[in-house]
């Protein structure tokens, strides 16, 4: 297992306070208590930057700061679906080569392949039955609200995610020429 380094750690924070931050920000579609997300743009680069702990810590705790400081309660059903994604993307992260500057073409592709993977199975399956079982929600509701919380973050991370990925990658494929000092 690789060791958490201190960019690591910076991501985890950074990116929660984002995540948290972002809860607020949300486009109805319809759907009741389901909205676009620009928050899943976050987790999706930073998971593919840095790796499915930083992932997994982003989804969960900023997912679960948001509710608590946004909502007055924590509905874990659905917190836990984002640490799925967080760790599916982020368990490619040396793949997409976002932090060599590699992220072309073929990694684009390979992302958006494994986030739908990972929405299909944080959205489609686990929210559901995590709702089901913890909440005793109806089945009909709950796998509804997840296959349109699996689209519109399919759509966000498709578009927000791969944008901030490709400048990322841009940017940190580039040399500055600095080097450290003995």
């Amino acid at each position: 297992m690789k060791k958490l380094g201190i960019r690591e750690v910076v991501a985890m924070g950074i990116g929660t306070a984002l995540f948290t931050v972002l809860t607020t920000v949300q486009i109805p579609i319809g759907i009741p208590n389901t909205y676009l997300q620009p928050r899943m743009a976050v987790l999706a680069f930073l998971s593919a930057a840095f790796g499915p702990i930083v992932g997994a810590v982003i989804g969960l705790a900023g997912h679960a700061l948001g509710d608590a400081l946004f909502y007055g309660g924590v509905w874990w059903s659905w917190v836990f679906p984002e640490a799925v994604v967080g760790i599916c993307i982020g368990a490619f992260a040396g793949k997409f080569a976002v932090k060599e500057g590699g992220f072309d073409r073929k990694n684009i592709v390979l992302f958006n392949i494994i986030q739908i993977i990972a929405n299909a199975i944080a959205w489609i399956l686990v929210a559901p039955v995590l709702d089901i079982l913890v909440y005793a929600e109806p089945a009909g509701k709950v796998f509804i609200q997840g296959v349109f919380a699996f689209l519109g973050n399919i759509i966000i991370i498709g578009i927000l995610g791969t944008i901030l990925m490709v400048a990322y990658s841009k940017v940190a494929g580039q040399s500055s020429g600095l080097k450290k000092e003995d």
